[in-house]
């Protein structure tokens, strides 16, 4: 695994970054004003989440934001980690907007006007998605490009 992200990915890392760290101060700063709804939110989707405290739930969730963005906008997180931490979370969210009555269309995945503004955060899925796949791919060019000089044909 490489220990700092590639050059080429530091720009979406920032970005992106940038917006999921936004997100989780907003929600540490706001905790009594958000917990109910956040909390409700996601105990609709996720039951398993009923039991524990809005308050409570809501800091922790600001928190695994906060360390997120950073992860993602310090180069020397390799982008393999930064990218699965994204892509779990990105699919957290994506879940919400499967799993919330009223989010999509009758029968179907496109979104009601209601859902518009959870199914925009699936981009994050795809960045996530994309650089554990182009460090993956990387990864096993590597190990086939040794495994040619040590194993000539």
């Amino acid at each position: 695994m490489r220990f700092s992200a590639r050059t080429h990915q530091m720009p979406v890392r920032l970005i992106v970054g940038a917006f999921v760290l936004n997100s989780g101060v907003s929600k540490l700063k706001g905790v009594d004003e958000v917990a109910e709804g956040t909390h409700g939110m996601a105990t609709t989707a996720y039951p398993f989440l009923e039991s524990q405290d809005p308050r409570e739930f809501t800091r922790r969730l600001g928190t695994a934001e906060v360390a997120l963005g950073a992860a993602l906008m310090t180069p020397f997180v390799p982008s393999l980690l930064a990218g699965a931490a994204l892509t779990a979370f990105a699919g957290g969210l994506t879940g919400l907007y499967l799993r919330l009555p009223g989010m999509r269309e009758e029968g179907g995945v496109r979104p009601t006007q209601q859902g518009i503004p959870l199914l925009k955060d699936s981009w994050l899925l795809g960045v996530g998605a994309s650089l554990v796949l182009e460090e993956l791919g990387r990864a096993r060019a590597e190990r086939r490009a040794v495994h040619a000089r040590l194993i000539p044909e």
